[in-house]
């Protein structure tokens, strides 16, 4: 955590990175407990982190809450969260079913939007959990893990770059575009899918 991180969050902060350890080890461990061969392994990487400052900040005046950690703690799910990024979009699934059967936390919500795609042609499993948190008088907390494949997360991080970048000309023209790829996008992946599965059969 940047120490601007460590002033806003305050006593919160030792039990955020805690968590933040043990989405990683235990998502590491599960992904391991599959493959550790590079050719076979089900995730291309992982990330996680904690939540920034100054994001949660903006998350929080644009729900309306009060601008505190606790605010954050008790009202949103992703101060912690991990995404998870395969190569084939069979992996994700995969790695759902570890995660379901993982005892270090509870499985609140499963959020498909690769089965059922958001609007603007967004597509990801989200995987919403729940974990004792044991400080300041807050029992346990929501943490969210995000899968996609490779194609998925290089679509959403342009589309997060539209959605944040002030200034940009032609949206209506990137918006369609973007939608366009997404659905081109999502045909490679199943065609992929395909072509592996059929080299797995032999």
């Amino acid at each position: 955590m940047k120490q601007e991180d460590l002033a806003f969050y305050g006593e919160f902060a030792p039990r955020l990175m805690e968590i933040e350890n043990l989405l990683n080890t235990e998502i590491q461990a599960m992904l391991d407990s599959i493959s550790t061969d590079s050719e076979t392994a089900l995730a291309e990487h992982i990330k996680c982190r904690v939540k920034s400052a100054e994001s949660l900040k903006e998350k929080l005046r644009l729900r309306g809450f009060p601008i505190t950690a606790r605010a954050g703690l008790e009202n949103l799910s992703d101060l912690v969260g991990a995404r998870v990024i395969t190569h084939f979009v069979g992996d994700i699934y995969t790695v759902l079913d570890l995660i379901q059967k993982n005892d270090s936390w509870r499985v609140v919500q499963v959020k498909d939007y690769i089965a059922d795609m958001k609007l603007n042609g967004y597509r990801s499993l989200h995987v919403l959990l729940n974990v004792p948190f044991g400080v300041g008088g807050i029992s346990d907390i929501d943490i969210e893990i995000q899968l996609r494949t490779i194609a998925m997360d290089c679509w959403a991080s342009l589309e997060h770059q539209l959605k944040y970048k002030k200034n940009i000309k032609n949206t209506a023209l990137i918006e369609e575009e973007l939608k366009r790829c997404a659905d081109e996008m999502a045909s490679t992946d199943l065609s992929m899918q395909t072509i592996r599965d059929l080299i797995q059969r032999g």
